[in-house]
């Protein structure tokens, strides 16, 4: 192998792991802003309802991202 061949992978490595990072700041920034009121206390039962799923989604997607590292 080369040396530049090994740069390459390493660099793609690093910049993967910091799309990834990217990535889940994004799906939690949403989460968060995903029909949440100010106080927990202040959530109808439909806000808590909607609050636990987008965090199921949030899940999901986080699944789903990871499979697709794997894949690539």
């Amino acid at each position: 192998m080369n040396m530049d061949r090994i740069i390459s992978m390493v660099i793609r490595r690093v910049i993967g792991k910091v799309i990834n990072r990217g990535v889940d700041a994004g799906i939690d920034y949403a989460a968060k802003r995903s029909g949440r009121s100010d106080a927990q206390g202040e959530m109808s039962p439909e806000d808590r309802k909607r609050a636990q799923q987008a965090k199921g989604m949030v899940r999901k997607a986080r699944k789903g991202a990871r499979a697709g590292r794997r894949l690539f």
